[in-house]
C-alpha cells in the first residue's frame, strides 16, 4: 500500500506531501490544475521516464519520495542486494537534476533506473490516458490472454521446447553450406592447424625464452658482475673477502658466550652471517658457471622465439590463444569432414524436437482456448455492469504458418458494441468511451491473477458520462476492495465513490503558479462534487444533489 508521496519542484508543485488511504483514492480539480502531476510523480517512482520538463521552472532539480507499507519480501531485494525491512515498509526516492541525471534509492540503497523499474512493476500498475488506445495494438492481446489464463507452466514448457528446436535448426543450417564452400573452408582449417601444430607451442615457453635471451645478450656484463660479487665475498690472493672476515670475527668471539647470554646471542648472529655469506658465495659461483654458453645458443633462442611469435601473432597474440584457436579449428574441421553423418543426426534430432515443440504448442493452445472462454464470460459480465449489456466480446485465434517463440497462434480481441452485430476488431468498432470501459473491464478481469498492490488510473473517464460513468465508478470501487486504487477524474460519478478524496487547485503568488493538494472532508467533498456537476453555479440545489450522490455511493459500498 502507498502510504505517503512527497513531491518537490515537480512542474507546478513546489512542495507537497500526500497521505493516501486504503481503497479508492480520487483526485479531482479544474483542468490544468495539476492532477496528472501526481501520476507523473508515481511514474518516476516506478522507474518511468523523467524528462527535464518535469522540473519546476527555476529549480535546480526535482525529487519524489514514496513510502509503502505491507510489502512482501520480494526476491528482488536479495537479487539486487537491497535490504528488505522486517516491518514491510519500503521507501523509494528519485531525484532529477536539470542536466538530466537521476539518483534512485530503495531503502537508502542506490539503484539504477532499470532496477527501479523492476521493483516499480511489482508495486504500481499505472494506466495513463492513452492506455485505452493500447487495446488497438493486437500484438499485446496474446500476452494479456496468457496473463489471465495463468498457464505459466505450459508456456514455459513450450518456450523451452521451441528454443531447443531453434538451436538444432541453426546447427543444421551450418551443415547445409555449399559443398565447394565447405571444401574451401576445410582447406583453410587444415592449413591453419598445420601452421600452429608445426610451431609446437607450449604454455609459458615464450616468456622463458625471452628471459634466457636477455641473459645471453648481456652475458659479458653479468659475468663481470657475478665475478666481482664473488671476489667481494671470498677475496683473492692478497685480499680477504667478506666471508673470510666474518669467519675471523667468529673466531675472535670464541668463548665469550660463557660469560653472558647477550654475548652468546651476538656470537650466534655473527655465525649466521658467515653461514649466509658462504651460501650466497656458492650460489654466485654456480650462477656464474652457467653464464658460459656457446654462440649458437643465442641464435637458437632467437630462431625459436621468432617461430613462436609468428604463430601467436597470427592466431591470438599468445600461446594460450593460439592453442585455443587450434582446438576450435580441429573441432570445426572434424564437423566438416563428418558433416554428412552430423547432418543425418541433426535431421533426426530436429524431427524429434519439432514433435516435442508441436506437442507443447498443442497443450498451450488448449490452455489458451480454455482461458479464452473464461475471459469472454468474465469480460462480458464486466461490460454488462459498465452499461454495455448488448456488447459481445470474443477472443479470436489465428493459426500461424510456422511455430513462433510464443506459440502456434496469434490472438486478438473482437467485440460488437450493439446486439445483433458481428464482432469485429476493436480498432474499427469501439468509440473512445467504449475503449475506456473495455480497458477497465479487462483490468478488473486481469487483476484476479496479478498481485500488484497499487493501481493508478489517469482519467479513465474519457468519453464516458451518465449511467456509464456511474458504472465505471462502481467498478473502480469494486476493484479497490482487494487493492489500493488511485484515480484522476473529472466526473462526479467517479468522485463520489472515493474512500479518500483529494482536491487539486492552482493559485498564483508573486508571479508564480503553484499547485496545492488538499484532503477533502465532508463539506469539502459536497462542494467539490457540486463544482464538478454545476461548474461555477454552485447552489443549495447542486449541494443537495451532491449529498444525494454521496449517500447513494455510500449505500453501494456498504451493500
Amino acid at each position: 500500500m502507498l502510504q505517503t508521496l512527497q513531491i518537490e519542484n515537480v512542474v507546478l508543485i513546489e512542495r507537497a506531501e500526500v497521505s493516501f488511504g486504503r481503497g479508492l483514492n480520487v483526485l479531482t480539480g479544474e483542468t490544468g490544475a495539476g492532477k496528472s502531476i501526481i501520476v507523473d510523480a508515481l511514474t518516476a517512482i516506478a522507474g518511468g521516464r523523467t524528462p527535464r520538463e518535469l522540473i519546476r521552472t527555476g529549480a535546480a532539480g526535482a525529487a519524489v519520495t514514496a513510502e509503502f507499507s505491507d510489502i512482501p519480501a520480494y526476491a528482488w531485494f536479495t537479487e539486487n542486494d537491497v535490504e528488505a525491512q522486517d516491518d514491510g515498509s519500503l521507501i523509494i526516492t528519485r531525484k532529477i537534476t536539470a542536466d538530466g541525471k537521476n539518483t534512485c534509492r530503495v531503502n537508502g540503497a542506490i539503484v539504477t533506473v532499470s532496477q527501479l523499474r523492476e521493483i516499480g512493476a511489482l508495486l504500481i500498475d499505472i494506466h495513463g490516458q492513452n492506455d485505452g488506445r493500447r487495446l488497438l495494438d493486437e500484438r499485446a492481446h496474446l500476452a494479456s490472454l496468457d496473463a489471465f489464463g495463468g498457464h505459466r507452466a505450459e508456456l514455459d514448457a513450450y518456450k523451452a521446447a521451441f528454443q531447443s528446436l531453434r538451436e538444432t535448426e541453426k546447427a543444421l543450417e551450418t551443415t547445409r553450406l555449399d559443398a565447394s564452400e565447405l571444401e574451401r573452408r576445410a582447406d583453410m582449417l587444415r592449413y591453419q592447424i598445420e601452421e600452429i601444430t608445426s610451431a609446437n607451442l607450449k604454455f609459458g615457453e615464450a616468456a622463458k625464452l625471452e628471459e634466457r635471451r636477455g641473459i645471453l645478450m648481456n652475458a659479458s656484463k653479468l659475468s663481470g658482475a657475478f665475478d666481482a660479487a664473488f671476489y667481494d665475498l671470498y677475496g683473492g690472493e692478497d685480499t680477504d673477502g667478506a666471508a673470510a672476515l666474518l669467519r675471523s670475527a667468529e673466531r675472535s668471539l670464541g668463548g665469550v658466550e660463557q660469560y653472558s647470554e647477550k654475548f652468546a646471542e651476538l656470537l650466534a648472529r655473527v655465525r649466521d652471517l658467515r653461514y649466509n655469506a658462504d651460501d650466497v658465495a656458492e650460489e654466485l659461483r654456480d650462477v656464474r658457471a652457467k653464464l658460459d654458453f656457446s654462440p649458437e645458443e643465442l641464435d637458437e633462442t632467437e630462431t625459436r622465439l621468432a617461430a613462436i611469435n609468428r604463430a601467436t601473432k597470427k592466431y591470438g597474440g599468445d600461446e594460450e590463444s593460439a592453442l585455443e584457436f587450434l582446438e576450435n579449428a580441429a573441432k570445426e574441421l572434424n564437423e566438416i569432414e563428418f558433416s554428412d553423418v552430423r547432418r543425418e543426426e541433426l535431421e533426426r534430432e530436429r524431427a524429434a524436437r519439432l514433435k516435442t515443440a508441436t506437442d507443447c504448442a498443442a497443450t498451450l493452445t488448449a490452455a489458451r482456448k480454455t482461458a479464452a472462454e473464461r475471459m469472454q464470460t468474465r469480460v462480458k459480465a464486466e461490460l454488462s455492469d459498465l452499461a454495455m449489456p448488448g456488447v459481445r466480446f470474443e477472443v479470436e485465434f489465428v493459426v500461424r504458418e510456422t511455430l513462433a517463440a510464443d506459440g502456434a497462434e496469434d490472438a486478438r480481441f473482437l467485440m460488437s458494441a450493439n446486439a445483433g452485430e458481428t464482432p469485429g476488431r476493436i480498432a474499427k468498432i469501439a468509440s473512445g468511451g467504449e475503449l475506456s470501459r473495455i480497458m477497465l473491464a479487462l483490468k478488473n478481469v486481469l487483476s484476479e491473477t496479478d498481485d500488484v498492490g497499487v493501481v493508478v488510473f489517469d482519467e479513465i473517464d474519457a468519453g464516458v458520462s451518465g449511467i456509464a460513468a456511474q458504472r465505471v465508478g462502481e467498478k473502480l470501487s469494486d476493484l479497490s476492495v482487494g487493492r489500493q486504487v488511485l484515480c484522476v477524474t473529472h466526473l462526479p460519478q467517479l468522485a463520489v465513490m472515493a474512500d479518500t478524496h483529494f482536491g487539486i487547485s492552482k493559485s498564483e503568488s508573486d508571479g508564480r503558479t503553484t499547485t496545492s493538494i488538499e484532503t477533502l472532508d465532508g463539506d469539502g467533498r459536497v462542494l467539490e462534487i457540486s463544482r464538478l456537476t454545476g461548474g461555477e453555479n454552485v447552489t443549495e440545489t447542486t449541494k443537495n444533489a451532491a449529498r444525494e450522490q454521496l449517500d447513494a455511493a455510500a449505500g453501494y459500498k456498504a451493500r
